[in-house]
C-alpha cells in the first residue's frame, strides 16, 4: 500500500511556500505539486516593491526561490508534477497526478492561484512585465508621472484607473463597449476625474514597442466601424478579471459563481481540505495576503490531523 502523506499542498506561489515552511516546522512533513508555473504568477513580475523585509526592490523569482529554500531548509519535499484531479468524497483524499500517479493525503491544502485575463495578442505577451501587467496595486509604482491606459469596464478596471491617478500623469481607459459595466458610484468616479479619460468602443489591436522591449504606445481598433488609432502610453494594465485555477477540483468543492473556493478562514466545504492564496481571494490579490493566508491554511490543518488522530 501506498505512503498516506500527512499534508499535501497544491502550488508553489507565496500561498503554497509559507504554508509549506509552517507545516514543515510543525514537523507535519509536507509535499509541494508545484504545478505546471513554479513559483505562480509571481514568477511574471520583474521587481517586487511591496513585500515586507525587502526595501529594495527584489525580483518575483528571487522572492519565489527564497520562499522555496526557506521551506525546503525544514524539510519540505518538492515535486514538479501538476495535480490534475481528485476524490474527496472522505478522507484520506485521493490525488491525481499529471504523471499518472494516484497519491493519497490525509489533508490538503489548494494553493494553485488565479490567472489573470489577458487579451491574448502576441505583442501583450511579449512585452509582459516590460510595461503590461494584470496588477495596478503591485506594479502601478514604477509608472510613476507616466501616461498609462487601463483596459475593462467593470468595478476592478475603476478601481485601478482611480488608484493609478495618485501615482500616474495620466490614465486612458479603453473600454469595447459605450457604457462601463460598473457599479454607479464607480463609473461616476472614474469619468469626473480629471486625470482620466475613456476612449469608448475600442479594443486594443497591439501593444506598441518603438523603443525596443518597452510599451511605448498602442494600436486601437474601433469596435463600430474598425478604423484604426494610436496613443501613446507607457503602461498597459489589463483589468478584465482574474480566473482561478480550480478546474482540476470542479464538483469536489464549493466555489462562488466566478470559480473562487469559497472558504472560512482557509476551511473548505470539504472538512481537512483547506485553500489559501489567490484561488480563494477574488479581492485583494497580493503575495502578501497569499502568504498570510498559506500560513493560516497551515496552522489549521495542525489543528485538523491533531483532531483526526
Amino acid at each position: 500500500m501506498s505512503k498516506i502523506e500527512q499534508t499535501v499542498i497544491i502550488g508553489s506561489g507565496p500561498a503554497g511556500l509559507t504554508a509549506a515552511l509552517y507545516a514543515a516546522r510543525a514537523n507535519m512533513e509536507p509535499v509541494v505539486y508545484e504545478g505546471i508555473q513554479p513559483g505562480g504568477q509571481l514568477t511574471t513580475t520583474t521587481d517586487v516593491e511591496n513585500f515586507p523585509g525587502f526595501p529594495e526592490a527584489i525580483s518575483g523569482v528571487e522572492l519565489i526561490d527564497l520562499m522555496h529554500k526557506q521551506a525546503e531548509r525544514f524539510g519540505t519535499r518538492f515535486v514538479m508534477d501538476e495535480i490534475t484531479g481528485g476524490d474527496f468524497s472522505k478522507p484520506p483524499f485521493s490525488l491525481k497526478t499529471g504523471g499518472g500517479d494516484t497519491i493519497t493525503a490525509r489533508s490538503v491544502i489548494i494553493a494553485t492561484g488565479a490567472a489573470a485575463r489577458y487579451l491574448g495578442i502576441e505583442s501583450e505577451q511579449k512585452l509582459l512585465g516590460k510595461g503590461v501587467s494584470g496588477c495596478a496595486t503591485c506594479d502601478g509604482a514604477f509608472f510613476r508621472d507616466q501616461d498609462v491606459a487601463v483596459v475593462g469596464g467593470g468595478d476592478t478596471a475603476m478601481e485601478d484607473a482611480l488608484f493609478l491617478t495618485r501615482l500616474c500623469r495620466s490614465v486612458t481607459i479603453i473600454h469595447r463597449r459605450d457604457a462601463f459595466r460598473a457599479s454607479k458610484i464607480m463609473a461616476e468616479r472614474a469619468l469626473k476625474h480629471p486625470k482620466i479619460k475613456v476612449i469608448w468602443n475600442s479594443v486594443v489591436e497591439e501593444v506598441l514597442d518603438v523603443s525596443a522591449g518597452e510599451v511605448t504606445g498602442l494600436r486601437l481598433r474601433s469596435t463600430k466601424d474598425d478604423s484604426l488609432s494610436e496613443i501613446a502610453v507607457s503602461g498597459l494594465f489589463l483589468a478584465i478579471g482574474h480566473t482561478p485555477n480550480t478546474a482540476p477540483f470542479a464538483g469536489q468543492i464549493k466555489c462562488n459563481a466566478a470559480g473562487f473556493i469559497i472558504a472560512d478562514h482557509t476551511r473548505t466545504s470539504v472538512p481537512g481540505v483547506f485553500a489559501a492564496g489567490d484561488v480563494q481571494d477574488p479581492t485583494y490579490k497580493q503575495a502578501v495576503t497569499a502568504a498570510g493566508s498559506g500560513c493560516e491554511a497551515a496552522l489549521n490543518v495542525e489543528r485538523y490531523l491533531e483532531q483526526e488522530a
